[in-house]
């Protein structure tokens, strides 16, 4: 079985984070394993507090994966420190990663700043660089940019501006547009728009970490970049299609909803 690491914070309400990467993981087909940045206490209505982990025991962490376990692809999520980042750039060099996909989670859906400003320029400068993709929506890449993104057009500059950055492609999310919800994919050369549905629920509780995570489960399989990301977009239209309203705010996606399906594990539909 091909395998996939995530390198990002945890969620306790299960719905972001690792949880969600190592269920999308799980749903793609490979086997999930973590290194943990960070341990959040956070519900559906938002983030109540982050404890850093110290970069030490990241890098030991990174440091038991891949002296034990080969690697096939890697997503990193929420990276919230210089020092984490620091620590996360040198493993990965180390260790010749590849299949590296960059989710630059700055901020949660309830507003709280899950990468410290002064880490902006660290991320940009030392994991962007190594991403094979990078999966910014359009507040991040707003932020990474310095440009404000409304049209196509927008997406399209961002994109070629974050593409010379380092990464070889690049995946700007379109969902927080007010019309649809169109995804661009940039190679440096062609860009491909990938279309999607805009779907009618609030549910939508890690979203990010959940596509991105998927995205790294098809190139895990070799998968090229362009089925990955096609791929990982139909897994999370299904998944949030039949999210889940649990909590009182912002539901979680349904991971392994056409892994039940095909079960017959869902007989109330």
């Amino acid at each position: 079985m091909k395998t996939a690491l995530t390198i990002a914070g945890s969620d306790s309400s299960g719905g972001a984070g690792i949880q969600a990467d190592i269920k999308s993981f799980s749903a793609n087909g490979v086997f999930g394993m973590s290194v943990i940045t960070a341990v959040t206490a956070q519900n559906t209505q938002g983030v109540i507090a982050v404890q850093d982990i110290d970069e030490e025991i990241i890098a030991k962490q990174i440091a038991a994966i891949f002296d034990d376990i080969k690697v096939n692809a890697v997503k990193i999520g929420m990276v919230s420190r210089s020092e984490t980042i620091h620590t996360v750039a040198a493993g990965l060099k180390t260790y010749h990663a590849g299949n590296v996909v960059v989710d630059p989670v700055m901020i949660s859906k309830s507003g709280c700043h899950l990468l410290r400003p002064e880490a902006i320029e660290s991320l940009i400068s030392e994991l962007l660089p190594l991403a094979t993709v990078a999966t910014p929506n359009i507040p991040e890449a707003e932020e990474i940019t310095g440009t404000k993104i409304v049209s196509l057009t927008d997406m399209e500059n961002a994109a070629k501006a974050i593409h010379q950055l380092g990464p070889k492609y690049v995946l700007l999310k379109g969902g927080h547009r007010e019309d649809n919800a169109t995804d661009i994919l940039f190679d440096g050369k062609s860009f491909e728009y990938l279309e999607s549905p805009r779907i009618a629920t609030k549910n939508t509780h890690g979203t990010g970490c959940t596509l991105s995570s998927a995205i790294a489960a098809n190139l895990a399989q070799n998968y090229s970049v362009l089925d990955a990301v096609k791929l990982a977009k139909e897994y999370i239209t299904t998944a949030i299609e039949h999210s889940l309203s649990i909590g009182n705010g912002v539901g979680p996606t349904n991971h392994f909803y056409t892994l039940y399906k095909k079960a017959g594990m869902l007989t109330n539909e």
